[in-house]
């Protein structure tokens, strides 16, 4: 296979190492902080399965090169495909169709997750059986703030956090750290960043998959998490207060008032950051979660990936390409929004993009076990002629 531009000659931008019964996987695009490539989202579900499948495979190790875990998507190919109708289709289902199985992965996975773990990216960290965060590890689901959704399962994810957290982290892209993704219950273990190296080299020594020995080695370097006085997760009340409303105006008005209260000076953060999103946006991401109470996985799954491609098709509003020419583009980070304000979003429009692809072009997802790794993009309707 021929390098990419984003990677030194002879390297891959996942690397996948066999030592013995442990499966390492490397996210290896450093530069771009490991963000999500069709390359790299096709060599990583060829490991997977090739390993699900492989009897002498017992433990799946996932981190990323550099300084980053995962970023998420690479906005510059959605946006340099932005004139070619379903020029990134493909990698939206192949990345889809591949957040399921590693939900549902038969072997024990590790992810170490050391550094920036934001949006699709953290569908490689919330999911697994354990993850592994450090001090240096930040999260983010910031898809509003550039006119897209919560996807790659996290509208499935952010609604079963507890009380109303997932709609503030949908809504207001707030960061947490790696002992608020413990707290949350978004991670499994926080690690020191000086030990992170040590367990992974005890976990492949260990050559074992049973959870408990992992869970073992694992907490043999945990650390207790306290979280910090100032955490946002210590703003429980008000956070389930102000988003449990029923619509974005209404959580807007809520924060403007629990704002003017004293020792509440951090919402004026989050109301500038939800302010300054694409209202379009930030009234689907609102509705994606809140269905996500009441669907599965894969419902999830199939919503995000009809909703995702809507956008990319520009059916109600070209938010995205906006937000993504202001942020990583001219770097201007002044998105002209269309429709401009909350109450222009008119509800028809965001029912036109909810609507349920038809059961041939929905995403794929097996539904007998003695099938999981069918619903390949290769057989999908999108790739087979008619």
């Amino acid at each position: 296979m021929a390098p990419t531009a984003d990677t030194t000659p002879h390297e891959q931008v996942v690397l996948g190492e066999e030592i013995d019964h442990v499966r390492l996987i490397t996210l290896n695009r450093p530069k771009q902080l490991n963000a999500i490539s069709p390359e790299l989202v096709s060599l990583l579900a060829a490991y997977l399965e090739k390993w699900e499948k492989d009897d002498e495979a017992y433990l799946i190790i996932i981190k990323g090169a550099g300084r980053a875990f995962c970023a998420g998507g690479d906005l510059r190919v959605f946006y340099d495909g932005r004139k070619t109708k379903d020029s990134c289709l493909e990698v939206v289902y192949r990345f889809y169709w591949l957040c399921y199985h590693i939900k549902t992965y038969k072997k024990t996975q590790v992810a170490l997750v050391h550094g920036i773990s934001m949006g699709g990216g953290a569908a490689l960290m919330a999911p697994m059986k354990f993850s592994v965060v450090t001090e240096k590890t930040v999260f983010a689901t910031p898809e509003a703030s550039f006119g897209f959704h919560t996807d790659c399962g996290f509208s499935y994810n952010h609604s079963r956090l507890p009380g109303h957290l997932g709609e503030y982290l949908a809504l207001s892209g707030a960061r947490l750290n790696g002992k608020e993704l413990v707290a949350a219950g978004l991670a499994t273990h926080f690690v020191s960043s000086e030990q992170i190296d040590e367990l992974e080299k005890r976990l492949i020594s260990s050559n074992s998959g049973d959870e408990n020995a992992v869970r073992s080695v694992i907490e043999e370097f945990s650390l207790e998490v306290k979280i910090d006085e100032e955490s946002i997760l210590n703003k429980k009340s008000i956070i389930d207060e102000c988003f449990s409303k029923d619509s974005v105006e209404e959580i807007i008005k809520s924060l403007e008032t629990e704002a003017q209260k004293e020792g509440n000076g951090w919402i004026g953060a989050v109301l500038k950051g939800m302010k300054r999103s694409s209202p379009t946006a930030l009234k689907i991401a609102l509705r994606s979660v809140r269905e996500g109470r009441n669907q599965t996985l894969s419902e999830c799954l199939k919503k995000e990936f009809g909703l995702t491609i809507n956008i990319l098709r520009t059916v109600i509003s070209e938010d995205m390409y906006e937000g993504i020419r202001a942020l990583t583009i001219d770097k201007d980070n002044s998105p002209k929004w269309e429709p401009p304000s909350l109450d222009k979003v008119e509800d028809g429009k965001l029912d036109l993009i909810f609507q349920p692809f038809d059961k041939d072009l929905e995403l794929q997802i097996p539904e007998r076990e003695e099938n999981r790794w069918d619903g390949r993009y290769e057989s999908s309707a999108y790739a087979v002629p008619n």
